[in-house]
């Protein structure tokens, strides 16, 4: 049964995080659905524009996963976002797959949801502080992997976290089958 990923964008998103994420799994085989916060294209932080597949007040919970990409302003948006909160939250007590990288992980997980107490995260290293308070334990890795939650650093570890998503929502197998057809070290 094929898996489905929710991947939620907002204006001032990071755009290698975003569209990574989105390439990788699409070509491991997962079904990938783009929410905005409100209809219309969203324009990333280097003027990458998507047009997401629907809004986020238009989706339920039947996806195997969710995924944030970074950039400051997009995790402030995502964490002020009562639905996206909401959805993690139950994301995570229904123990499905959380992905989040760069500023996400400090803002939308450990800030507005409250899920990385005394949990292993990494996240972009100038929000720390916000990882810190949120109870988190940083390990300063590229990608860290903690059960069902999976936090990357930002635009350096795009394609390891985005590997490291399809691994969860996959196979190791089909991880490594693109990361050796494109020649990335996992």
């Amino acid at each position: 049964m094929k898996k489905k990923v929710l991947i939620i964008l907002s204006d001032g998103f990071e755009d290698i995080e975003a569209v990574t994420a989105i390439d990788v799994l699409t070509r491991a085989g997962v079904e990938v659905t783009i929410a905005g916060l409100h209809d219309g294209p969203v324009k990333a932080a280097y003027g990458t524009t998507i047009l997401p597949h629907t809004t986020i007040d238009k989706v339920d919970d039947d996806f195997d996963g969710v995924v944030l990409p970074g950039g400051k302003k997009n995790a402030e948006s995502l964490a002020a976002n009562l639905r996206v909160v909401e959805l993690i939250k139950k994301f995570n007590n229904q123990h499905k797959m959380i992905g989040a990288i760069c500023a996400a992980p400090s803002h939308v997980l450990a800030q507005a949801a409250g899920i990385l107490k005394n949990r292993p995260a990494t996240g972009d290293p100038i929000f720390n502080d916000k990882l810190a308070t949120g109870g988190a334990i940083i390990t300063d890795q590229l990608v860290t992997v903690d059960d069902n939650i999976i936090t990357g650093m930002g635009p350096g570890a795009a394609m390891s976290f985005a590997l490291k998503l399809a691994e969860y929502l996959t196979d190791k197998k089909t991880a490594d089958s693109l990361a050796q057809k494109w020649r990335v070290n996992r």
